[in-house]
């Protein structure tokens, strides 16, 4: 304080420095998420350089995978069994060991920054379905990272949650007991409780595994929905016969990324796929094998 400044006078300048300085931090964090937004606006969705990943050193069931997804699109990631296809997705998610997670990145940004824009649906074995708890309890669990996990299930929240069932054809089912569900009612309610999710890209692990077919048009309806939506999709799957119908573009996978591009000429390349031990049958003659 000046010698000559009265209290009040002091006072006033103090405020307008504080003033000053708050205003100048507003503007920094308002450029720094702008930065962000851009930047996570113009970044592939997902983009894997060099990932490897498996469940010991010794164990390698990926290895040096190297793709990027463009945003709303739906690719199916096929494959033989055993070629590392779960593994690629848990490890994505940081679910399994990685051996550098700085080669995964996700609109640009490391997992942890951005995993609510993220939903993964878990191959169906590995939920238990003798939890208690009934159809709709499950979808409105998808919506707790949103709501928080200690925050009360509205009504508002309960309704989304049930326009999801809606969406999948479980409306009816919303007050049934999940281990009282058919295995593609079920695959259902998980694709339901990813819906909730507004997620801005779906990891799914065989999403139309031992389903009926009304189970299956439901699902791939969803599916296209949501990439109508601009949300990436990519998916593990196994049928040959519905690759092309359903998915846009395809990854073949065999421990490694054998090769990326539209489904149908990616999985017509017969000489690529048998140098490396995958069988691709004709059109719609069933599973990789």
């Amino acid at each position: 304080m000046g010698r000559h400044d009265s209290p009040q006078r002091a006072g006033h300048r103090r405020q307008s420095r504080w003033r000053q300085c708050w205003w100048t931090q507003c503007r920094c964090a308002e450029f720094r998420l702008a930065t962000l937004w851009r930047k996570t606006m113009s970044a592939a969705p997902l983009e894997l350089r060099g990932f490897s990943a498996g469940y010991s050193a010794s164990e390698i069931r990926v290895a040096d995978a190297t793709f990027s997804l463009a945003r709303g699109t739906m690719t199916a990631l096929v494959g033989p069994n055993g070629a590392g296809k779960s593994t690629l997705l848990k490890g994505i998610l940081r679910l399994t060991p990685v051996h550098d997670a700085s080669s995964v990145r996700f609109f640009g940004e490391p997992l942890d920054r951005v995993r609510s824009r993220v939903a993964y649906l878990p191959q169906r074995s590995e939920i238990d379905w003798t939890f208690p708890a009934c159809a709709l309890d499950v979808v409105a669990m998808g919506l707790y990272r949103r709501l928080g996990l200690f925050r009360r299930v509205g009504r508002a929240a309960r309704d989304e949650a049930l326009a999801a069932l809606a969406l999948v054809g479980l409306e009816d089912a919303a007050s049934k007991p999940i281990g009282e569900l058919s295995g593609g009612q079920r695959q259902r309610l998980l694709v339901a409780r990813a819906l909730v999710q507004r997620a801005d890209i779906v990891l799914l692990d065989e999403p139309f595994a031992n389903v009926d077919e009304v189970t299956e048009q439901a699902i791939a309806s969803v599916l296209q929905k949501l990439r109508g939506e601009g949300t990436t999709i990519l998916a593990v799957h196994h049928d040959l016969g519905t690759v092309r119908s359903i998915f846009e573009d395809a990854i073949l996978f065999n421990t490694r990324v054998l090769a990326h591009g539209p489904a149908r000429a990616t999985l017509a390349d017969i000489s690529v796929a048998r140098a490396y031990g995958i069988v691709l049958e004709q059109e719609h003659a069933g599973r990789i094998s």
